[in-house]
């Protein structure tokens, strides 16, 4: 019969998982940065919502729901249609 493992092997177990966790947190963040930076998104001001918003697109995008959700993301998108060179397409001042 194994013996019982006692509650400070546990929290010692707790402590480890923990740190893996952070580790694992740290490392996505770095990937997700470097990712961000090569696009030149970090030059960009975006406000935190829109990234957060851009992000769960990105999401549901990999999940499979990308479909549905892009195209209602895009319907509700505040932003001016691009042109052809990805530049936001200028209002009309022609009275």
């Amino acid at each position: 019969m194994a013996a019982k493992p006692s509650i400070s092997d546990i929290d010692a177990q707790i402590e480890k998982l923990r740190e893996r966790k952070r580790t694992l947190i740290v490392k996505s963040a770095e990937r997700f940065a470097r990712a961000a930076t090569k696009a030149g998104l970090a030059e960009m001001e975006i406000a935190d919502e829109e990234v957060e918003r851009i992000f769960e697109d990105i999401a549901a995008r990999f999940r499979g729901e990308g479909k549905k959700a892009a195209s209602a993301s895009v319907a509700s998108s505040p932003r001016p249609a691009a042109d052809a060179t990805g530049a936001a397409a200028a209002a009309s001042h022609d009275g």
